[in-house]
């Protein structure tokens, strides 16, 4: 097991957003996160991330033969440990070119020839951000930055990359491609947790499915099954 999150709580002051979330990945899967708006998705993934303390309960890493709780780690450490995030609204810096960008992505790296390849490698992956290697971040289209923000997270290399409503605000043409290249990454031996209102498209591209609502876990299953689910289908995929 990749990731073992167990029975988390987080509170913000008095109220309780994560009530109890215990959830699993397994080392080469997607997972989808599907959910409404408020529903503790992206607190539960920032707290994965070290970017939110959660009350109680254990978040387990595999490093090695041995899985560390990394509950109380800061981000960095978290990072360091082989966990990155494509973060809602992708957050690129605006200010400087899609290369700086990209060589911001793996500051922590120390192998400089490692990143110019892995550099090349992304441009093959996404060829409009070799088109746009020396303009700056906020000239680029939504989609171009929702891909920027993808490829500056995977220049840290991690075993699990957490992506946090990648298609928010895409048009359809780019969102069928966004897919397409959280499939290919996949392939390429990234585990995924996949946060997502799109719940059908997220659903196709998974191995296996958590539906969450007010802060629990409602249902999980394959995501063969929750795409059946008459449940799923009527409140998440318009049926």
């Amino acid at each position: 097991m990749m990731l073992n999150v167990k029975d988390l709580h987080v509170r913000y002051g008095s109220v309780e957003a994560i009530k109890g979330v215990s959830l699993e990945i397994s080392e080469g899967e997607i997972i989808a996160v599907i959910g409404n708006n408020g529903a503790g998705k992206t607190t539960t993934m920032a707290t994965i991330m070290g970017l939110i303390t959660a009350s109680t309960g254990e978040i387990l890493f595999s490093n090695g033969d041995a899985q560390v709780d990394i509950r109380k780690m800061p981000a960095h450490k978290v990072a360091n440990m082989g966990i990155s995030m494509v973060p809602e609204g992708r957050q690129i810096l605006s200010k400087l070119t899609v290369r700086e960008n990209l060589e911001i992505g793996g500051y922590l790296r120390k192998d400089k020839d490692g990143i110019f390849a892995d550099i090349a490698r992304l441009y093959l992956l996404f060829p409009v951000l070799k088109e746009r290697e020396k303009q700056r971040g906020g000239t680029l289209s939504g989609g171009e930055q929702q891909m920027l923000a993808i490829a500056r997270s995977l220049m840290s290399n991690p075993r699990l990359l957490l992506m946090d409503e990648p298609s928010w605000g895409l048009a359809p043409l780019i969102v069928e491609r966004l897919f397409e290249v959280i499939r290919e990454i996949n392939d390429d031996k990234t585990t995924i947790m996949l946060n997502e209102q799109n719940a059908g498209k997220a659903l196709e591209v998974s191995h296996r499915g958590y539906v969450l609502a007010t802060g629990r876990i409602v249902l999980e299953g394959t995501s063969k099954s929750l795409i059946k689910n008459d449940t799923v289908i009527k409140a998440y995929l318009g049926g």
